[in-house]
């Protein structure tokens, strides 16, 4: 995926189960979706609290926060709680998601890092902004999303 492209579509239950699709979310504005590999891990952790502490930011810009990865439900709704995330994280558990993104990993897979730590700024049309990609600036992510979709 890169700047210019339609971002695939997506039906998907946020931590409380309820069905998130990207048609929907984008109806609300553009969105900064980003992909992570497993709740609970420190630096999952650092870039979600980097989005959550940014939320009067994305909030001014009109910009929707959503976390996505292969955790379930469950585990999704706990991680929510203990650090007080306040915007949706979806379960992709089969990672159908992360796969049409193209952020699926192979053999990392089996050592717990099943997705790439990848951000997509979406806008309201539905085509990707910015593609921000890496795995140890954690909060390059918001800072880089909220900055491309600022303008929109």
């Amino acid at each position: 995926m890169k700047p210019g492209d339609k971002a695939p579509v997506f039906a998907l239950p946020d931590q409380n189960g309820d069905v998130r699709t990207l048609d929907d979310l984008l109806a609300g504005g553009p969105v900064a979706l980003f992909f992570y590999p497993a709740a609970f891990t420190p630096g999952c952790t650092k870039e979600a609290c980097h989005f959550r502490d940014l939320a009067a930011e994305f909030a001014a810009a009109g910009v929707q926060r959503i976390g996505i990865s292969r955790d379930a439900v469950e585990k999704q709704q706990r991680w929510t709680g203990e650090h007080n995330l306040d915007y949706p994280l979806l379960a992709d558990v089969d990672g159908e998601v992360a796969e049409a993104y193209g952020v699926r990993r192979g053999l990392l897979a089996k050592v717990g890092m099943p997705t790439k730590r990848t951000t997509f700024a979406i806008r309201t049309d539905g085509t990707i902004a910015e593609v921000i990609a890496s795995e140890v600036n954690m909060d390059v992510h918001a800072d880089r999303a909220l900055k491309a979709l600022r303008a929109e």
